[in-house]
């Protein structure tokens, strides 16, 4: 098919821890993305002029992130002026939406070319300097919503009660996340795919991972979400959830490039994989983070594919309650589940994330000669995402 929509390459930075001191703090978000959008395509000796669009997540679109970051981005990577860009708020998911709009794009004949992407600074725009001390719960929210949503650690703590999910349980899950992600740096895994940051030289691995993790170590962390207030409201919560058990604030970037498959062909350039199916799905507010169970149900049955069918998947850990929960109700083979760790270890800079799961899948179906991956996303909101690709 001439619009089959394929993905020839993805990159990210080396993950920073999200707050002040960490190795990627001291450069601007705009110039994080920029330094990845020029990689992509030194990488792969394209013009600028080229590339039809621009699609980048970020979520937090307010300070040094505000003024649609996307066409900073691209300007200050020095791309031509006529290359225009947009900024997508899918929430966790905003840069896998952008491959699913890219995807979607280029199947209509919309687009030939397309970069996706995504870039967070948790460390220079906080989480929640959006809101600017304001609520999101309007007075027709409150209506529908009475008692009030709550935030998405209660949301994780809620997910661990209702699959029955004890604290041994969750850091065992973290432990080995941290296990398999310092195990992939070691083997040389995320060498091919991070690019440097030419703001921050020393940055060259994920600083996120601990390698010497342990349950033990994890298990005198204190729960990250109890106040009394919500200790009344949910009596029969134990508090599970920990910093240990979560994904770190993180900054970093990341981009993919993407095409038609003729285009790719006449360009010379390698098609690594291609979209088989995508799906995006609202779910519960209140539990919020369990929409990549039902995503994932849809986006099988529109591939024509079983879970048994695929060879590794990504699902974001936002929480460890969160894939462990979605392993439960499909089924999943746990050792196919984040085989290169997750973003407990990896880091979780919220606009990125969904091309860095992007390139680490492709990269694991080469490394392993897997034919098809699954990648989802929980999101604030109650929403995820999930595509499954198919290795060329």
């Amino acid at each position: 098919m001439s619009n089959e929509a394929v993905i020839v390459d993805v990159i990210r930075t080396p993950v920073g821890r999200g707050k002040p001191g960490g190795m990627l703090s001291g450069v601007h978000p705009v110039d994080l993305a920029a330094g990845v959008l020029q990689a992509l395509l030194e990488r792969n000796g394209l013009e600028s002029a080229q590339i039809d669009d621009v699609l980048l997540g970020c979520v937090s679109q307010v300070g040094e992130q505000a003024m649609n970051i996307a066409r900073q981005a691209v300007l200050a990577a020095g791309f031509d002026e006529q290359v225009p860009a947009t900024t997508i708020d899918r929430q966790c998911g905003s840069s896998q939406q952008a491959v699913h709009f890219a995807a979607q794009g280029i199947a209509a004949g919309a687009y030939d070319v397309v970069v996706v992407g995504g870039v967070e600074s948790m460390s220079r725009v906080p989480l929640g300097s959006s809101l600017g001390g304001a609520s999101p719960m309007s007075p027709r929210m409150r209506r529908r919503y009475p008692d009030g949503l709550v935030n998405q650690g209660v949301s994780a703590e809620l997910i661990a009660q209702k699959w029955g999910l004890g604290r041994e349980e969750l850091d065992a899950f973290a432990a080995e996340s941290h296990r398999r992600a310092a195990q992939a740096w070691e083997d040389g895994f995320f060498d091919p795919t991070v690019v440097p940051v030419a703001e921050a030289p020393e940055a060259r691995i994920d600083e996120t991972v601990r390698a010497g993790t342990t349950v033990e170590k994890l298990a005198g962390l204190p729960a990250s979400f109890r106040t009394d207030t919500l200790a009344e409201r949910f009596p029969d919560l134990d508090w599970r959830i920990t910093p240990g058990n979560s994904s770190p604030l993180t900054d970093g970037a990341s981009a993919a490039l993407m095409m038609s498959a003729e285009r790719a062909d006449a360009l010379g350039l390698a098609s690594r994989a291609r979209i088989r199916a995508v799906d995006v799905i609202g779910d519960d507010p209140m539990f919020m983070l369990t929409g990549p169970i039902p995503a994932t149900r849809r986006v099988l049955e529109r591939a024509g594919l079983g879970i048994d069918d695929l060879d590794a998947y990504e699902v974001n850990e936002a929480f460890a309650s969160v894939p462990l929960a979605w392993a439960a109700e499909l089924g999943a083979d746990p050792s196919k589940l984040n085989p290169r760790g997750g973003a407990i270890a990896l880091g979780h800079a919220l606009g990125s994330s969904g091309t860095r799961l992007l390139g680490t899948l492709i990269d694991h179906l080469d490394a392993t000669g897997g034919r098809y991956g699954l990648q989802t996303m929980c999101e604030g909101g109650g929403m995820a995402n999930a595509l499954i690709l198919e290795r060329l």
